[in-house]
């Protein structure tokens, strides 16, 4: 571990723009001044954001770095107000925000749903189910040849892979992806958090009550029934927070790499032509796209247990950290001098967009299966697909925490 001067400019924090927008120029100027950068969070909550490649490697496992929000200082203190806009990511009962055999616990009975034979068992589903969605996209591009990509297809298929998973009703998936997007959403107010908050835990606890009435062969009755044979296994709270952030997960992050990759595609047409002539897979594709575009840019939080210096900088003990997923990607110091182009040849160290050590994300299968199905039938049926509006001009997340656009214009026959 690094212990040299703390960083000199710890006493000039960069304010985080709840509104999101593009990450990567403010990151190559954060990882120019260093690895790690203190941050101002809404609400003038003072936090710090790990950024650099090897760093976060290091924080993502280290021993005196927690999860659970008894170690954020602020919070403990009574200093982050009801309806703080990243309180859930903090709060909510469940696999991230739990510590050692909490942690172990919970995703135990979790992991047996996203086992490679289960995820394998997924695939005809998946496969079906994209190629339905296809002809859903062409034909709300019928009238004009352009439709909205996210909309039609890169929303959908995640959200349907996960609630088939949950056993969530088809007509739940709409209001449920919105009520996703206000739990991430970093510019909203205080009554718009604690709506979302409430109306999500109802949601769920009606989905909770359905099951437990007429189990199916799904996870949420698996979960029940663990609960019921062994009282201390999950608690209701810990059921619902669970099945929250399955949901959001288990869509949010999909949704976004899909749309990332597609969009990476369509402005590197070489890129394309390497995976369409045999040259490279779609799993470089994905990979790739995890890297150069992360669908999470700053995931909140983990807390050092003690003070922690990490590449000359300071974190004091219980302040709330980011993970920099985004700007690790880029990190010239891990992939090079080129680590801002997109390039689905390269070689070297392995991105963590999917984090790193005991919360590794248990979706990682599943994300890549839905992932690479998307791609191969979406290009394999549109090869000339491109994007209708510029790049730049696509609205953004309204968040600093995922990284996409809410909105992908294309022409399916360019």
């Amino acid at each position: 571990m690094n212990t040299s001067p703390v960083n000199p400019g710890a006493d000039r924090p960069y304010r985080l723009d709840p509104a999101g927008g593009c990450p990567h120029a403010p990151n190559a100027r954060l990882l120019a001044q260093g690895a790690v950068a203190p941050v101002v969070l809404p609400g003038e909550v003072r936090g710090m954001a790990v950024l650099g490649h090897d760093v976060l490697k290091e924080f993502l496992a280290h021993p005196d770095v927690a999860k659970n929000a008894r170690h954020f200082a602020a919070l403990q203190a009574g200093e982050i107000a009801d309806g703080w806009p990243l309180k859930t990511f903090a709060t909510v009962q469940g696999m991230t925000t739990a510590d050692g055999d909490d942690h172990r616990r919970l995703r135990s009975l979790m992991g047996k749903a996203f086992t490679a034979r289960r995820v394998e068992e997924l695939r005809p589903y998946v496969a079906e189910l994209t190629a339905r969605l296809l002809d859903g996209l062409e034909e709300a591009a019928a009238e004009d040849g352009a439709a909205d990509l996210r909309a039609h297809f890169a929303l959908p298929l995640p959200m349907g892979v996960i609630c088939e998973l949950l056993g969530v009703d088809e007509a739940h998936h709409d209001r449920l992806h919105h009520l996703s997007n206000q739990l991430v959403a970093t510019d909203i107010g205080p009554a718009e958090v604690m709506a979302a908050n409430r109306e999500t835990a109802e949601t769920l606890s009606a989905v909770v009550a359905a099951k437990a009435a007429d189990p199916g062969n799904d996870l949420t009755s698996a979960m029940i029934a663990a609960r019921e044979e062994d009282g201390d296994r999950f608690s209701p709270q810990e059921l619902i927070g669970t099945l929250m952030l399955t949901i959001v997960a288990g869509h949010e992050t999909t949704l976004n790499l899909i749309t990332n990759a597609v969009r990476a595609l369509c402005a590197h047409r070489d890129q394309l032509d390497l995976v369409l002539s045999g040259s490279a897979s779609w799993a470089d594709v994905v990979e790739e796209t995890l890297r150069w575009d992360s669908p999470v840019s700053y995931f909140p939080f983990r807390y050092p247990t003690r003070d922690l210096t990490l590449d000359g900088t300071l974190i004091p003990r219980g302040t709330p950290v980011l993970a920099g997923y985004s700007a690790a990607g880029r990190d010239t110091r891990a992939h090079g001098p080129d680590a801002a182009t997109f390039d689905i040849t390269r070689t070297g160290p392995r991105h963590l967009s999917l984090g790193h050590g005991a919360h590794y994300c248990l979706g990682a299968p599943l994300a890549r299966l839905e992932a690479t199905t998307a791609l191969e039938q979406l290009f394999t049926r549109f090869p000339a697909l491109d994007l209708a509006a510029p790049d730049p001009e696509l609205p953004r997340h309204r968040s600093f925490v995922g990284n996409s656009v809410r909105r992908l214009p294309v022409r399916l026959r360019g």
